[in-house]
């Protein structure tokens, strides 16, 4: 009677499951009425002649365009456009020069020096050189940026004169150039004195391809062309618009009427819809981001029930994910089973899923002391990734069948990473954390160094020890058998509800040429030109 029950009810919520995706196809896909021949879809809106202009539509309202205090994706991606760092990774993951046209590592592994590039002047006009790497990482290592975490990991940037900059770090620091080129991010210290921070955040200026003409907050953000970019021939197009468009069926409709010319995070129902329609192109690719629902052990869920690991462990058997799969996203993602996905270095494919299987949670609940379940609340932020508001009310629902009432709040995306860098979500939150080379590290730190790390909401004194000897750990193969290490802990105390990693779909009109996004869903647009 029990088992019956539960398979019932799991069939419910699966079928709730099916009609949300339903209901999303018929909304961005609906028939033509019976009595009248199928419409064909109308090309997009050519280009008005003139400067070449892109457009492209942001998932989220991008929260700054600083890049240390860029919450997301959507924001460090439109940010980056106005910056360099002293390296650049290339399409091909290698490191190559971009401020510093030359660097060398001394054979302790802890001094490197740069020499670097001259003649580079920053949008206002100031000349680029030691000085304002030194400057930049003075402030932006100051725990008031979120992501302080990626300067601190020097222990000091001196001048050595004009174009000679050296850093050096307390131990070998084996991913440092990648951080590096990830984040560092320079800016000019004269215009920052001249206007402030609070005038640099409101009008940010960097030596990148391009400058920043206009900032409408919640509506557009407009980029030139910076003619003096040290790129020789870069970047191709005059004019880089950025559209915050939340709501997905209005990106779709936006892509079809040649409003804009590149969309990202649609549903594979979205992107269905567009298949065909002339002068468009769908494309998508698996990402290397997990979506997860975060226990918060730091602040609001320090005397919840989720301290214990009992319970952790119960909530991912709890949630029936592979159902969540098929049912929200037609089967395009697989099942998470850590931070560190399959083209992570050290990956364990040992380590499966733990699967659907509520009895099994329900006897966790009682071993832990909670026979009849308990209340908590929840968090997830609105319009931020494909269909997560569908995703975190299936969680719930989950979780309810067996006995686990949570209350949701699907919250606007700022607030939500507002909260989120104050540790001030509720014990439960819904996010995901995408990942930008071949090393899961900057995830992890990013997500389980408790206070060391802005949006941190866990802390666990093996996890951090752990992270703190493979930061430090040179040999590639000792590194790999950490991440193991750590994996197979990540199991069995999850920090996390496991949930999936991703395929995307993006539609790019097709007089777009050379948009070459990467596995963490970012982009440079320098080398993007249009017809």
């Amino acid at each position: 009677m029990y088992a019956h029950r539960t398979v019932g009810h799991r069939l419910s919520l699966i079928f709730s499951l099916l009609m949300v995706a339903a209901l999303m196809l018929s909304a961005c896909a609906a028939p033509a009425p019976a009595a009248q021949p199928a419409a064909q879809p109308a090309p997009p809106a050519a280009a008005p002649a003139g400067p070449k202009t892109l457009t492209v539509a942001l998932t989220t309202i991008p929260n700054s365009l600083d890049m240390p205090k860029t919450a997301e994706r959507n924001a460090s991606n439109a940010a980056w456009q106005l910056y360099d760092s002293l390296l650049w990774i290339d399409d091909n993951g290698d490191l190559t020069p971009a401020l510093a046209t030359a660097w060398e590592i001394d054979e302790t592994g802890t001094v490197y020096t740069f020499t670097l590039r001259q003649g580079v002047t920053f949008h206002n006009g100031e000349l680029f050189n030691a000085d304002a790497v030194v400057f930049t990482w003075e402030r932006n290592k100051n725990p008031i940026n979120q992501y302080y975490t990626d300067w601190i990991i020097a222990d000091s940037v001196e001048a050595v004169d004009e174009y000679t900059v050296v850093a050096r770090t307390a131990e070998p620091q084996p991913l440092f150039l990648r951080v590096v080129a990830s984040s560092w991010a320079i800016v000019p210290p004269g215009y920052i004195a001249e206007v402030g921070e609070e005038g640099f955040l409101r009008r940010p200026v960097g030596t990148g391809p391009f400058k920043l003409v206009e900032l409408v907050e919640g509506d557009r953000i407009v980029m030139e062309k910076n003619e003096n970019y040290w790129r020789t021939g870069y970047p191709l197009i005059d004019r880089l618009v950025f559209r915050p468009i939340p709501e997905s069926s209005t990106r779709v409709a936006a892509i079809r009427t040649g409003e804009v010319d590149i969309v990202t995070r649609l549903s594979a129902e979205e992107a269905d819809s567009l298949r065909g329609v002339p002068g468009l192109e769908v494309r998508s690719y698996p990402v290397d981001r997990v979506y997860y629902i975060a226990f918060n052990n730091m602040t609001t869920g320090l005397d919840k029930p989720t301290i214990d690991p009992n319970v952790r462990l119960a909530m991912n058997y709890a949630v029936d994910v592979e159902a969540i799969i098929d049912a929200i996203f037609n089967g395009h993602g697989r099942q998470a089973v850590g931070l560190i996905t399959p083209t992570n270095l050290g990956y364990d494919d040992t380590i499966q899923p733990y699967g659907y299987d509520p009895d099994k949670a329900r006897d966790l609940l009682a071993a832990a002391g909670y026979p009849d379940g308990f209340s908590m609340e929840m968090a997830c932020p609105a319009g931020a990734y494909t269909n997560f508001e569908q995703v975190c009310e299936a969680v719930q629902g989950f979780l309810g069948e067996v006995g686990i009432n949570v209350s949701l709040e699907i919250m606007e995306s700022g607030a939500f990473w507002d909260l989120q860098a104050n540790k001030a979500l509720p014990p439960l939150f819904g996010d995901s954390w995408s990942n930008t080379g071949s090393e899961s590290l900057f995830r992890l730190r990013g997500a389980l160094m408790g206070p060391d790390a802005s949006y941190s909401a866990w802390e666990d004194p093996v996890i951090i020890d752990l992270l703190n000897r493979i930061s430090v750990t040179v040999d590639e193969q000792a590194r790999a058998a950490m991440y193991k290490e750590l994996m197979r802990y990540m199991h069995e105390n999850p920090p996390f509800i496991y949930l999936y990693e991703p395929v995307t779909f993006e539609v790019v009109n097709s007089r777009v040429k050379n948009f070459k996004p990467r596995a963490a869903e970012q982009y440079y647009l320098f080398a993007v030109d249009v017809e």
